[in-house]
C-alpha cells in the first residue's frame, strides 16, 4: 500500500489549490468584520497564539476549533470564517495556532492546545465546545482524554466534535511525513485517542465527509467504534469541504453544536 497516496487529500479534490488562499481570505475579513482579539498569548513561542471572536451579546460559552494540516502547516488566520455559525448563535470563538512539527513533537502539540483551551476558558465563562479538523480532530480527541486538561476546564466541556480526525497515529509513521513528524510506537500509543478512552461526561461525535478518502473513513469509524459515540458521515462532502457547516449558523452539524 503507498500510505503517502492514501494519506493525500489535495490530489483527489478538484480546485484543491483554491482552498487556502480563499481561507485565508475570507478568514482575514471576517476577523476586520467582527473585531476580532488577535494574537492572544497563552504560552511562550511565537505561534502559541490564540484569536478570540466575539458574539454580539454576552457569550453562552466557548468553542475552540483546532485547526489541521498534519501538524506540518497552516496557522489560526486561515480558519476565522468558520466561527460564523458559532458566533451567529451566541458562542465566543477561540482559534489558536500552536507549534508545528519538526520543531515540536506531536506530544508537546497536544500540550500546547490544552493550554490555549485552558487560558480562553479563563476569558469566557460557561460551556466549552470543543471541534477541530483532521489533525485538529486528532487535538480535540486528545484533550478530552484523561491527564490532558485540568479538572476545572475538563468539567466544563460538553462535547468535542472530532472532524475528519486521525485518531490512530500508527499508519502515520510508514508515510513520509513522519521524517518531520518523528513518531515512534510509544509516541503513537500515548497520543492515538482510537486507543485510549474519554473523559465521562463528555458528549463525543466523530463527524467525516462520505467523499473524503478511504483512510480517512476508517479513521472515523475506529474512533466511533473505540469510544463508542456518535460518527455522522456527510454525504457529497471531501476532505476540504466537510468543515463548511461550521461557517453556517443554520446548518445541521451548527444546529446540533450550538442550539
Amino acid at each position: 500500500m503507498d500510505w503517502d497516496d492514501a494519506y493525500a487529500n489535495a490530489a483527489y479534490i478538484d480546485g484543491a489549490d483554491a482552498y487556502p488562499d480563499r481561507w485565508a481570505s475570507e478568514g482575514a475579513a471576517f476577523r476586520a468584520a467582527t473585531g476580532a482579539r488577535v494574537d492572544v498569548s497563552y504560552g511562550q513561542g511565537a505561534r502559541e497564539v490564540y484569536d478570540l471572536i466575539l458574539p454580539e451579546g454576552a457569550p453562552k460559552g466557548l468553542f475552540v476549533f483546532v485547526h489541521g494540516g498534519y501538524w506540518l502547516r497552516f496557522d489560526k488566520s486561515f480558519w476565522s470564517a468558520f466561527a460564523r455559525g458559532a458566533r451567529a448563535l451566541g458562542w465566543a470563538v477561540a482559534m489558536p495556532s500552536y507549534e508545528l512539527a519538526p520543531n515540536a513533537r506531536i506530544s508537546e502539540i497536544t500540550m500546547q492546545v490544552a493550554a490555549a483551551i485552558e487560558h480562553a476558558a479563563g476569558e469566557i465563562d460557561g460551556p466549552i465546545i470543543l471541534a477541530g479538523h483532521s489533525a485538529g480532530g486528532h487535538l480535540v480527541a486528545r484533550a478530552v482524554c484523561q491527564g490532558v486538561l485540568p479538572d476545572a476546564v475538563a468539567d466544563r466541556i460538553v462535547r468535542s466534535v472530532p472532524i475528519s480526525p486521525v485518531s490512530d497515529l500508527r499508519p502515520m509513521m510508514k508515510t513520509s511525513m513522519n521524517a518531520d513528524l518523528k513518531l515512534d510506537e510509544a509516541e503513537c500509543q500515548a497520543e492515538s485517542p482510537a486507543l485510549l478512552q474519554p473523559r465521562s461526561g463528555i458528549e463525543v461525535t466523530v463527524v467525516v465527509g462520505a467523499a473524503e478518502r478511504p483512510v480517512f473513513l476508517d479513521q472515523a469509524e475506529w474512533l466511533s467504534t473505540a469510544w463508542n459515540c456518535d460518527r455522522i458521515i456527510v454525504g457529497g462532502k471531501h476532505h476540504f469541504d466537510v468543515i463548511d457547516a461550521l461557517a453556517d449558523p443554520e446548518s445541521d452539524l451548527c444546529k446540533a453544536m450550538f442550539v
